[in-house]
């Protein structure tokens, strides 16, 4: 008996040896060759979007983050910061100056997108009537859009000098054609100067407005205007009730975009005034007084919390537009469910 035993554990080891040594002289298995060309086509991807998330790194996250860190530190551009804690975000809610700059730049906006707004639905009733038979409407576009292509600081410099009271273009205009019988200071009144600059505004970013406002009509389905024109809709009636829901995702997309840019209005209310701000400060917008103290009083910590007070704006104003956009979609999905159900 112990013999058998003997014998069968000899076997049994010499099977386990034979299939250690069959699994190493065994052939590795082979890599399909459509896994190895997606692996080196992942990795050449990779290399070609590196330069450019190296680029976003250090151009945008790193700025952000220092600022972000110089918003809690005293820093005047030649010592190291110091450690503030939460002093400057306190003293931007106690500045009665930033929540004049604030409002401000919010009441230039808004006279700017009411009339950039209401102007480009006039033309678009225009020339979504005539489209059909109306050759020129290509050149209106570029004729509207061509304000936009022209730098800020040249706009600037043009209509300050079209705006000055004593040699001002618009002045004599006025004049000439007897509407008025002395000159109007446009950048010496507190509301003339923020209507002017509104007005800049709009001359500058309608066509943009216009453009989007035109491509979202004209995709319209076509029957739904023929279906209501046979209702008896007329010009206004077609508008409200049946452009303007379907086109309301891209009136919110410019309501933001609008928003954004005209938070950040710097270049014509500084290069206008001289960096002033004049009259009575009434051009002094929240980014004109965030370079003011950057620049002028060295002042970078306090600087740096403007901005990001700034930026918390932006984010919940834009997050506000987010939903009503989502609302609108939550509002259909639920009417769909109902209409299913029943």
């Amino acid at each position: 008996m112990a013999k058998d035993k003997n014998n069968e554990e000899t076997t049994n080891q010499e099977e386990v040896t034979e299939e250690k040594l069959e699994a190493a002289t065994q052939e590795p298995k082979e890599i399909p060759k459509e896994k190895t060309i997606e692996k080196r086509r992942a990795k050449f991807g990779y290399m070609f979007v590196a330069p450019m998330f190296l680029v976003f790194i250090v151009f945008s996250i790193y700025p952000i983050l220092y600022t972000l860190y110089l918003s809690f530190t005293d820093f005047g551009g030649f010592a190291d910061p110091q450690w503030i804690g939460l002093d400057n975000y306190t003293r931007v809610w106690n500045d009665s100056n930033f929540r004049v700059s604030l409002v401000n730049t919010i009441r230039i906006w808004g006279i700017n997108i009411v009339v950039q707004v209401g102007l480009a639905f006039l033309l678009i009733m225009i020339f979504s009537d005539l489209q059909y038979r109306f050759r020129g409407v290509k050149f209106f576009r570029i004729l509207f859009y061509l304000p936009n292509l022209i730098a800020a600081a040249s706009v600037a410099l043009i209509f300050r000098l079209m705006l000055n009271r004593d040699y001002g273009i618009l002045n004599m205009i006025l004049i000439r054609l007897n509407l008025t019988t002395s000159s109007i200071g446009w950048l010496e009144d507190t509301m003339l100067a923020q209507i002017s600059v509104a007005n800049i505004q709009t001359w500058m970013w309608f066509g943009n407005s216009f453009i989007l406002f035109m491509a979202a009509v004209q995709a319209v389905n076509k029957e739904v205007i023929e279906s209501a024109v046979i209702d008896g809709a007329g010009r206004f009636q077609l508008m409200r009730h049946v452009k303007l829901p379907l086109i309301k995702p891209i009136l919110i997309y410019v309501g933001v975009t609008s928003l954004i840019g005209g938070l950040q209005l710097f270049d014509v209310p500084y290069l206008i005034t001289d960096g002033r701000g004049a009259p009575s400060r009434s051009l002094n917008t929240v980014i004109v007084y965030l370079f003011n103290h950057a620049f002028h009083y060295h002042n970078f910590g306090y600087a740096a919390a403007i901005a990001f007070v700034l930026f918390l704006i932006v984010m919940f104003v834009s997050a506000i537009f987010v939903l009503m956009m989502k609302r609108e979609d939550i509002r259909e999905y639920l009417k769909k469910r109902k209409a299913a159900k029943a």
